[in-house]
């Protein structure tokens, strides 16, 4: 594996504590998921490019992106997870059904704990509240006989921000260097998309009163149950993410 280093040379650097804990305690017998949680624990790197990839692990320097941590942490874990284990972590967020909420809040510590729940609320929640209202505007919308339309996603967005998709985008892309001046329209790559996620979450916070925010917060929290419920009607899975609602 290649980063912009070498992967030694990253392994002396500000990974060395974390990769070199996994390494012990998967040798002296411990499992998986107690090693993965507590050097998740250990970790202090805000992002790192391997293979090409940029992995950003801390959103605004307060939203951490735990399960892009794991996915980065499990390369130093290869053979002591099943396949099935592999992608029900990184894919749908599962831990085995020992690590409950507070050995995962004891594991990776009270601030890094803290750093979840801001990712939680202001990426996980936001998008599903982001669904819900978007939802609401097409079925008044439909209810007025009226079809169906794209540009119903900036009424929601508007609903929710008082400003478009696109001019909230453009905002963004602007101010952090990536919007190409001679594209009408701006691509965010997933990282990217994460971040701006939460910067709209950190703008509703702003110009809305506390009873605004605490209805659309259950709003958004109502429609992520209601999709686990989807999901958990074909398995039956228990969400570690879930925890925190």
């Amino acid at each position: 594996m290649q980063t912009d280093n070498s992967h030694d040379e990253a392994i002396v650097g500000g990974a060395s504590g974390p990769i070199l804990h996994i390494r012990k305690s998967l040798a002296s017998g411990k499992d998986w998921a107690t090693t993965l949680l507590e050097a998740i624990g250990l970790w202090t790197l805000p992002e790192e490019i391997i293979d090409g990839r940029k992995y950003k692990y801390l959103i605004h320097g307060e939203a951490l992106d735990w399960l892009l941590l794991s996915e980065r942490l499990l390369m130093e874990m290869n053979g002591y997870l099943t396949d099935n284990e592999y992608e029900e972590l990184v894919f749908q967020g599962i831990m085995p059904s020992y690590v409950d909420r507070e050995i995962f809040r004891r594991l990776i510590g009270p601030h890094k704990y803290r750093a979840y729940l801001n990712y939680w609320y202001g990426v996980v929640i936001e998008e599903a509240l982001q669904l819900a209202v978007e939802e609401e505007v097409r079925k008044r919308h439909r209810a007025l006989c009226y079809p169906d339309s794209e540009d119903l996603v900036e009424d929601a967005f508007s609903f929710l921000y008082n400003k478009s998709m696109q001019a909230l985008l453009i905002e963004f892309a602007e101010s952090n260097g990536l919007h190409d001046s001679e594209s009408e329209y701006v691509r965010l790559a997933l990282s990217d998309h994460k971040e701006f996620t939460y910067s709209l979450f950190k703008l509703r916070m702003h110009i809305w009163d506390p009873a605004r925010i605490a209805s659309d917060m259950r709003k958004g929290i109502l429609k992520l149950e209601q999709i686990d419920k989807q999901r958990s009607a074909l398995v039956d899975w228990e969400y570690i993410d879930s925890y925190s609602v």
